[in-house]
């Protein structure tokens, strides 16, 4: 059984309240914000005691100042767009340019800046927001649900839910930064990394794809055996240099799945996080772009501190026509699930 509490975070620029909610399962809890979604924390039993693997900040104020989608929800597209501009039936759409030349996760004000209404039901913290048609210049008005699940066993499961009322774009996903040695911590050292993928969506040196499907055989992105994150970034190889690191889209598979497929398993400091999804990619980001900002307790969250494992379709896949497509109809519904579960080994 989940004990759910609340209590106010702040309130924004704008003057909206936000609250932040507790879900607390066993040993396990996570804390989750109304604004943005954001996972704030998520403390997990250690061999050193309790243990918060999850990168955050003390105040609303600081969530709203960071550009580094820390702990939320991107929406309506993760990812990149390439060119910032997209055409769906027949129409062109021009979108904000906030990555190099692209639109990157939903634009200037995507969903990781709205504050969401919460409410539990079923055992489950559901959060609800209604993105209208035209926001960030998208077609068609988005109602978007997402449930935040924790149990006993240390399973932090989030549901996507999306309808429209005219057919649009929407890739949605979770932008937490990971790190199992605790999110103060400063280093992926003693991390090692798996994902099962044969191949990668190379990149340009805008981090866009090329449409190019990248095999990871003789590649430090062949991490279907476990890998020391370290290793895999102090090898040399041009993807890796273009993205300054691992900022990628592994690609679990060509089609969504069900039920959920194991994608990926991180092991370090005596736990394991694996990641399971519907999804038919998974972004391995190792936070290249992290600048030494203090986060949590005064924490120095630096490059290479941590890591996300980002469950999505694949990137700019609507100018890709070999990729699977991130075409929402509508009246169709959207309905994607990730698991995240942490245990001690």
């Amino acid at each position: 059984m989940t004990e759910f509490t609340h209590q106010p975070f702040g309130v924004t620029a704008d003057g909206q309240a936000v609250e932040q909610w507790t879900l607390r399962a066993g040993s396990y809890a996570a804390q989750v914000l109304t604004y943005g979604g954001v996972l704030r924390s998520f403390t997990v039993p250690s061999p050193d005691g309790n243990r918060d693997i999850v990168l955050g900040y003390d105040s609303l104020a600081e969530y709203e100042a960071q550009d580094k989608y820390l702990g939320a929800l991107v929406g309506r597209v993760a990812n990149r767009i390439g060119g910032a501009a997209f055409d769906l039936n027949g129409v062109h759409y021009s979108l904000a340019v906030n990555n190099g030349p692209n639109c990157l996760h939903g634009g200037l004000r995507g969903f990781d800046r709205a504050v969401w209404k919460a409410q539990v039901e079923n055992d489950a913290l559901v959060l609800r927001h209604v993105s209208p048609a035209g926001d960030e210049n998208f077609p068609g008005t988005l109602e978007v649900q997402v449930t935040y699940t924790l149990t006993e066993d240390g399973a932090l499961t989030l549901d996507y839910q999306a309808k429209s009322d005219a057919d649009t774009l929407c890739n949605l996903t979770n932008h937490s930064y990971f790190n199992l040695l605790g999110h103060a911590h400063g280093s992926l050292e003693g991390q090692q990394v798996q994902i099962f993928a044969d191949a990668i969506t190379e990149t340009d040196a805008d981090s866009t794809p090329t449409g190019v499907l990248l095999p990871v055989e003789g590649t430090p992105f062949d991490l279907r055996t476990p890998r020391d994150f370290l290793q895999g970034l102090a090898i040399e190889h041009p993807q890796l240099t273009l993205g300054n690191g691992y900022d990628h889209n592994f690609t679990l598979h060509t089609t969504p799945v069900s039920p959920l497929g194991l994608a990926a398993r991180v092991c370090g400091g005596g736990l394991c996080l694996e990641c399971s999804t519907t999804q038919p990619g998974l972004q391995l980001y190792t936070a290249n772009y992290l600048d030494g900002s203090p986060g949590k307790d005064g924490a120095c969250y630096g490059p290479r501190s941590a890591f996300c494992l980002e469950t999505q379709a694949w990137p700019d896949a609507i100018h890709h026509a070999n990729f699977p497509s991130i075409v929402l109809a509508a009246g169709q519904t959207y309905h994607h699930t990730t698991c995240y579960r942490v245990t001690m080994i």
